[in-house]
């Protein structure tokens, strides 16, 4: 007996690159909002008048917002330059 190989089946199409670029914005934006909430939180819990948590750890989002970005979209490209 021998083994029949199922035949070859693409994989589903993966979304379109501009639905992953969308993705990816609401992905950032979503990102920036909740360290900036996390800050404002830290400030009012340690009663901080200056919003001094607010502002670092806005900039810390930002910064880790952006590294994601950068991160994601060399894979897509990369992904595509490799089909």
């Amino acid at each position: 007996m021998s083994a029949k190989k199922p035949p070859n089946k693409k994989p589903n199409k993966p979304l379109n690159k501009y639905i992953r670029f969308t993705t990816i914005a609401i992905q950032m934006g979503l990102i920036i909002y909740l360290g900036s909430l996390l800050g404002g939180w830290l400030d009012v819990k340690f009663d901080n008048h200056n919003k001094l948590y607010y502002k670092i750890i806005t900039l810390i989002s930002v910064a880790i917002a952006m590294f994601s970005v950068i991160y994601q979209v060399l894979k897509i490209t990369n992904k595509d330059s490799d089909d």
